[in-house]
């Protein structure tokens, strides 16, 4: 978890209440993404973390983003200004993400299998997810043989293990005890 996770999260959860009150919610998404791409450039990393004053900060940190920002998005970017905290940005764009998924239903599930997964079978293995999550499920799946056989599946904090490396290992701990 980023330093930044707790000073971010006021503004993200402010952030996505308007975004959904004023139905912009995608607007803002794509705001706050290109912000936080803007806050990690090198020169203006080091801008940052100088002493520059705050409006003259916010001025410059929203000429660079130029046609970007609406009018709310160059407030905010003013606040964080007047705040220091215009840095937190990388981290306002990765909790108004998380924000929106929620809002949305949807999840992101890591699906890491010993083999390559056929299309039938990540087809069934999202509709089962999608059933037990009670989410639309986006499925990013990856190989690793040394799980010999079976799949590793991680949503948010659910984990499931149904490789065989890790049977294994649990059979190995229980022969040893």
């Amino acid at each position: 978890m980023s330093e930044w996770t707790t000073i971010a999260r006021p503004y993200a959860q402010a952030a996505f209440d308007y975004a959904v009150e004023n139905k912009t919610v995608t607007q803002w998404q794509e705001m706050l993404m290109f912000t936080a791409e803007v806050s990690k450039n090198e020169t203006v990393k080091s801008l940052l973390t100088g002493s520059v004053a705050a409006e003259k900060l916010a001025e410059i940190f929203n000429g660079v983003c130029g046609e970007q920002l609406d009018l709310q998005g160059q407030n905010l970017v003013k606040i964080l200004a007047e705040n220091r905290r215009l840095q937190a940005f990388p981290e306002i764009s990765v909790l108004f993400n998380q924000l929106k998924a929620d809002f949305d239903k949807e999840i992101d599930v890591d699906i890491t299998s010993a083999v390559k997964l056929k299309k039938q079978q990540q087809t069934d293995l999202g509709k089962s997810l999608e059933k037990r999550l009670a989410r639309k499920v986006k499925l990013n799946c990856s190989v690793d043989p040394e799980l010999i056989a079976g799949v590793l599946i991680k949503a948010g904090d659910t984990v499931i293990d149904g490789s065989l490396r890790s049977k294994l290992n649990r059979l190995s701990d229980a022969l040893q005890a």
